[in-house]
């Protein structure tokens, strides 16, 4: 087997946690970045669901993509199923990106899709309730907030700019210091 491409729209961009030989800026047609799955494992737990990002149906998502060397393929797909798979709510998918390094290649890049029909797709919710999710959840990856404004900042850094996560991550960072300011 050859190298391996991984999309990251999420936490892994800013914590990817394997081995490799470049990262590249990417387009993925198809798919919109969303604060849309229920998180039991790493940010939150079923008693206090956090909410976590997935790829859902529609748009176009921009995230950067990393190439594995082919010798690191099989244990990065064995982390990235451990990783992404806890309650097994995304589709791990094959999809083509664009890399916007001037190039404008395409490659074949695993992808985790949220699955609509497991029961943690929370699916379009409204603002108010997906900082109220936020604000609370914490799991074994820690609180859910940090993990919103550090994927706003590693979008921020890349020159990415998701209009509706950054609004939250702004709420949620003023939630925070007013909880700061009361004590």
């Amino acid at each position: 087997m050859g190298e391996l491409w991984v999309f990251g729209y999420g936490s892994l961009i800013w914590r990817p946690g394997f081995p490799f030989l470049e990262a590249v800026p990417a387009r993925l047609a198809g798919f919109h970045r969303s604060l849309c799955i229920y998180s039991h494992v790493h940010r939150g737990t079923p008693e206090q669901p956090g909410l976590v990002l997935g790829l859902d149906r529609g748009g176009s998502c921009l995230g950067r993509v990393f190439r594995v060397d082919a010798q690191h393929r099989d244990e990065t797909i064995a982390y990235l199923r451990a990783r992404e798979q806890a309650t097994a709510v995304y589709l791990e998918r094959h999809l083509p990106v664009t890399l916007l390094d001037g190039s404008a290649r395409r490659v074949a890049a695993v992808a985790y899709v949220a699955d609509r029909s497991h029961p943690q797709y929370a699916g379009r919710l409204d603002p108010d309730r997906q900082i109220a999710l936020v604000s609370t959840g914490i799991g074994q990856s820690g609180i859910n907030r940090d993990y919103v404004i550090s994927t706003v900042a590693a979008l921020t850094d890349l020159g990415i700019r998701d209009a509706a996560l950054t609004r939250i991550a702004a709420a949620l960072a003023e939630t925070a210091t007013d909880c700061t300011a009361a004590e």
